[in-house]
């Protein structure tokens, strides 16, 4: 019987078993899979502006009460009813019909593409105004994201609530957080689907303040795309023309 040499055994497991996509991606972006995604903004119906305005007065007349009362809130939801927020029962209940009829504007379309590095890390690499999360670097081992800054650690999993600014989503976070004489500097990322299963999300924030408080930079990315969609064809250029060739012109 002829005998099969290791090395060939070795060689075809190689290509078998390609390095497998980290969990957190999985059902989400596939490994060197072209997809189409939408950087987005989230929009409350103009009407809301007024109902805003007088909670904003309410909070100025009582700031330390709407510090206390907004920290225990849940984060990205609408204050539960209280009347020291400046709106009767019926002006609350139509602020709340507004906030949920909040839209998705597209400010840009980017491409995304999840990529194996040679150091076994994995980026997803996002053009146009998505290209901040280009600088991410998810090492599967150590479950963390790496950034200029600094390594963006695992923490609570998102559960978000239907009243949220994104609607009810599911997913993971992962936050990065520094201070030092000069400031402090704090970077989230997150990634995740939005209820029913129709679309993913990746969202990164960076935000920088200095020593004396004053905002340095506050960058925000929200990044919606499809899920089951085909992967998106690279764009083509068309071929230039042949050159006619030199002689007399009809």
């Amino acid at each position: 019987m002829k005998r099969i040499s290791p090395i060939f055994v070795l060689l075809a497991l190689s290509v078998a078993c390609p390095a497998q996509v980290p969990k957190i991606f999985a059902g989400l972006l596939a490994k060197d899979a072209l997809v189409k995604g939408e950087v987005v903004v989230v929009l409350p119906p103009p009407e809301m502006d007024k109902y805003v305005a007088k909670v904003e007065a309410a909070a100025k007349k009582d700031p330390d009460w709407f510090v206390k009362y907004s920290k225990d809130a849940k984060p990205g939801v609408p204050l539960p009813f209280h009347e020291k927020l400046g709106l009767t029962k019926e002006e609350y209940d139509e602020y709340l019909k507004l906030w949920a009829k909040r839209e998705f504007k597209v400010a840009d379309e980017v491409q995304m593409m999840l990529k194996e590095n040679a150091n076994g890390s994995w980026t997803i690499i996002t053009t146009g105004e998505g290209g901040a999360i280009s600088t991410l670097q998810y090492q599967p081992q150590a479950d963390l994201f790496h950034s200029p800054d600094g390594d963006l650690k695992r923490i609570d999993d998102v559960n978000a609530d239907p009243q949220s600014v994104l609607g009810g989503w599911t997913g993971f976070e992962w936050k990065f957080e520094e201070e030092t004489g000069l400031g402090k500097t704090k970077e989230n990322f997150a990634l995740g689907k939005m209820a029913y299963g129709k679309y993913g999300l990746v969202i990164f924030r960076a935000q920088e303040v200095s020593s004396e408080g004053t905002p340095l930079m506050d960058k925000a990315l929200v990044i919606r795309f499809p899920l089951g969609a085909k992967p998106a064809a690279p764009q083509k250029t068309s071929a230039p023309s042949p050159a006619r060739p030199a002689g007399k012109r009809n």
